[in-house]
């Protein structure tokens, strides 16, 4: 289970609409089982429902929510947990184990987030935009994917993200807080799971990573032309717009708007990062047993 929540220097942030990252954590049963901080670059609340689904996250953790906030977070499928308050890693804890108790929508704060509200395409595809890779995880948690001798450890590590022309994509070191996971379990992308896997601690290594190390190759079979009368509210959609759409079964998954005129849009599945080659500069600054 994912569980994000409002974040802001180790509490919960209280207003969803102005959050400036979340924090998500893997959660298995009431364990938490490894945790990082996003950047949500200043999104709009639809902007940040997307997000959240990009990051196939189940429930959220908030402080205060307004209704447009909520509903964009419904049409997205996210469980909502509002009115916390205090340390998030003890929020999240606590819903785990099922204390936890959820106000509802409980924001009277008329400003941006509810004069700006818009209602997205709905139906069977959650509007909204933006959202970006994120740090570099992903992935489930199960049997080792690789080996070295941090696998299977809970680390704590700085990185920086870049393209091969020097662009910045992702950095906790701006963020100011090192990314949690378990090493070698598959939540990260292979390359940088292997690197960390085999680093030792207080160590600042620089891995170059192809596709089939890093969010794999991009594919023009995963690119789709629709009927707009198919999806409702594709019509108001934009080229360049992330937004999450749900299969048969329920499950969400994001794509991109490519293009749309007054008959058919057409829509990527590819990831946003897939057949690109990334660089990180990763520094390994805790390392634990259990």
């Amino acid at each position: 289970m994912k569980v994000a929540v409002t974040y802001e220097n180790g509490y919960v942030f209280q207003h969803f609409g102005h959050s400036s990252y979340f924090k998500i954590y893997e959660c298995e049963g009431t364990k938490i089982v490894s945790s990082r901080v996003i950047s949500t670059e200043g999104s709009g609340h639809e902007a940040l429902a997307i997000l959240l689904a990009d990051e196939y996250v189940d429930a959220l953790i908030c402080g205060g929510i307004g209704s447009g906030a909520k509903d964009a977070l419904d049409r997205a499928g996210i469980q909502i947990c509002s009115g916390a308050q205090g340390d998030a890693d003890a929020a999240v804890q606590a819903f785990i184990n099922g204390e936890l108790q959820s106000q509802g929508v409980n924001c009277d704060h008329h400003d941006h987030e509810h004069e700006e509200e818009e209602e997205g395409c709905g139906g069977s595809c959650g509007g909204g935009c933006g959202g970006s890779c994120g740090s570099c995880g992903g992935g489930c948690h199960g049997a080792p994917t690789v080996e070295g001798p941090n696998v299977g450890k809970r680390v704590k590590v700085h990185y920086e993200g870049t393209f091969n022309n020097g662009e910045k994509f992702d950095s906790s070191y701006d963020r100011g807080e090192p990314m949690e996971f378990l090493c070698g379990m598959g939540m990260m992308i292979l390359g940088f799971d292997e690197a960390v896997a085999n680093m030792e601690l207080g160590q600042i290594v620089n891995v170059h990573l192809t596709p089939d190390k890093a969010y794999g190759e991009r594919y023009e079979n995963m690119v789709y032309s629709f009927p707009i009368a198919e999806l409702p509210g594709s019509e108001t959609l934009e080229p360049g717009e992330r937004v999450a759409l749900s299969d048969s079964t329920g499950r969400r998954f994001p794509v991109t708007v490519v293009s749309r005129d007054d008959t058919t849009i057409v829509l990527d599945a590819n990831n946003e990062m897939a057949g690109k080659e990334l660089n990180f500069k990763i520094e390994l600054v805790e390392i634990n047993e259990d």
